[in-house]
């Protein structure tokens, strides 16, 4: 039996990572269709203001920031240093009881 649940875990961490990963690249994919739609709407009604690049540097910082959570580059995201803070959290309010 142990072995099923296991893999069964597994399989699920799997499917979730994918599912994230699937969501960065479609907030990828709208981030470039947008972006190419409002640089064409700028350059045609105002091309000595490039406004666009205001809207690509706010967005594209929240599809990087998007990017390191689903490919877990940076450590702060990543869902070991979540579970790590979750033990210590868990240690610390055991600790507590256990004084009381």
């Amino acid at each position: 039996m142990e072995p099923d649940r296991t893999e069964a875990k597994r399989y699920h961490k799997a499917q979730k990572k994918v599912k994230e990963i699937k969501g960065f690249y479609e907030h990828l994919t709208v981030f470039i269709l947008v972006t190419a739609i409002l640089i064409f709407i700028n350059l045609m009604t105002s091309p000595e203001y490039l406004w666009f690049i205001w809207c690509i540097m706010g967005w594209g910082i929240g599809v990087v920031i998007h990017g390191l959570k689903a490919f877990e580059i940076s450590p702060a995201f990543s869902k070991e240093w979540e579970e790590r803070k979750i033990k210590e959290i868990l240690e610390k309010e055991n600790n507590r009881q256990t004084w009381k």
